[in-house]
């Protein structure tokens, strides 16, 4: 056997599905010398989907114009080549009745009857789909099935932004007595928090942040609350460190329901906004997706629209305000003003603004607290869209739950909340914090552990 055959027998064949392309554009390019293959279903797909105004339009569109760009090289049913060693090809499905039993109706069938057929064609064909069924579908087709890897993190192994380590009590108590600690022995990622434990007494403690490598510093007594709102637990009392410290520009919090992620942004950006005048107005925004249909389906304009979702940002803002809470003075004012009242009157100046996703993309966001909310729902792409908007003196705050995802293509290890928690822990920008524990109430605890 010569070496060119051996070659293109360990040669793998990708059969990509749909969302695959819809999930990242860039993902033909992605699977190295090997040969990936787009059955005309799929093609057909994007033909439907390239007519849409959102990141799916966008993502449709890339891929097509990509594609295009790539048959000045050759033709696309023989194979062009990707420029890393693989190929590229565009084949057509068989629509009469075949042995695998799928009826070509179904562009998922006609794509996993491609698949079988290349298989039974002697190809090692590997079917992608982020279709957890499109993957049952293909393995009890006996074609090997896998999800789209790339951007993914191991979430078992997410980056906690804490760690514990045992020292000797001398450490501890230069620690406290210079609130700074130089050692070669805290070699950790920036503003990643620590718990000094002395090797001799468990209780003697001291907990700081890493400002730069090898350097611990005590959490600031600046930070013991914000816009009245204390810390309920160790987790709580750290993401506010993060959420109040500018030097910090973007913060990535994760924690199941209650644990008081939204709640504590909020608190920060009014606190940083009105009382410190650090930033010029807090942008409130999050994914609309409510149960798989777009914000379009509700009667009224834009804002009349937004109501909707942002009603839960609506409710923590009313709890902030209620009883003149952060506000300076305490003065008493003739006529009482409801919390609502004040929520809304901040809403009308324009010092907080509510705003959907899909209006960000192309803007340039100079000088303010942004807010994303429900983070987990959005792919790592849609995450980088954001936060690529920044402009100088603007903060970004990304929140979510990973155990609450709406989106049907993301889960847990491939959203993009922990995507950005995860690549960019190594930057001096940013902190990360998992919150554990629920403070909503007894009932919402339970029910976050439980349920």
């Amino acid at each position: 056997m010569t070496k060119g055959s051996k070659r293109e027998e360990m040669k793998k064949t990708f059969v990509l599905d749909t969302n695959v392309l819809l999930h990242n554009a860039e993902s033909i390019t992605s699977f190295a010398d090997n040969d990936v293959i787009l059955p005309m279903a799929v093609m057909e797909e994007l033909d439907h989907f390239k007519k849409l105004n959102d990141e799916l339009g966008r993502n449709a569109r890339q891929v097509i114009r990509a594609i295009d760009a790539l048959r000045s090289d050759g033709n696309l049913r023989d194979g062009v080549p990707l420029g890393n060693g693989g190929t590229l090809k565009i084949l057509s499905d068989d629509r009469e009745q075949d042995e695998t039993g799928l009826h070509a109706d179904i562009p998922d069938n006609r794509i996993l009857r491609l698949a079988f057929r290349l298989r039974k064609n002697g190809d090692h064909v590997i079917f992608v789909s982020k279709d957890i069924n499109a993957r049952l579908k293909a393995d009890a087709l006996g074609l090997q099935a896998e999800d789209f890897s790339k951007q993914k993190v191991n979430f078992d192994e997410l980056y906690s932004g804490y760690t514990e380590i045992t020292v000797p009590g001398a450490m501890l108590d230069a620690f406290f007595k210079n609130k700074i600690l130089n050692s070669d022995e805290l070699r950790f990622f920036p503003n990643e928090f620590v718990l000094l434990k002395d090797q001799n007494n468990e209780k003697h403690t001291a907990l700081g942040r890493i400002v730069k490598p090898g350097t611990l510093k005590h959490l600031s007594s600046q930070y013991e609350d914000v816009w009245s709102v204390q810390a309920r637990n160790k987790e709580q009392r750290l993401a506010i460190e993060l959420l109040m410290d500018p030097e910090v520009q973007i913060v990535t919090l994760v924690g199941q329901a209650g644990t008081g992620k939204t709640l504590l942004a909020l608190a920060a950006g009014l606190h940083m906004t009105l009382r410190h005048h650090r930033y010029d107005r807090i942008l409130v925004s999050r994914p609309v997706i409510p149960m798989g249909k777009d914000i379009g389906y509700l009667p009224g304009a834009k804002e009349e629209k937004l109501s909707h979702w942002m009603q839960p940002i609506f409710d923590n803002l009313t709890y902030l305000l209620r009883d003149d809470a952060g506000e300076s003075g305490g003065r008493k004012k003739k006529l009482k003003v409801t919390p609502q009242e004040k929520a809304e009157r901040l809403l009308h100046e324009s010092v907080i603004v509510l705003e959907a996703l899909t209006y960000i993309r192309g803007r340039s966001i100079p000088g303010q607290y942004v807010i994303v909310d429900e983070a987990q729902n959005l792919t790592p792409h849609e995450v980088k869209t954001i936060v690529s908007r920044a402009g100088e003196n603007t903060k970004m705050v990304l929140t979510g739950d990973p155990f609450q995802i709406d989106n049907p293509y993301l889960d847990a290890s491939s959203n993009g909340l922990i995507y950005a928690a995860e690549c960019l822990k190594e930057q001096t920008i940013h902190g990360h914090v998992t919150l554990k524990n629920s403070v909503r109430s007894t009932l919402a605890a339970v029910a976050a552990e439980y349920l």
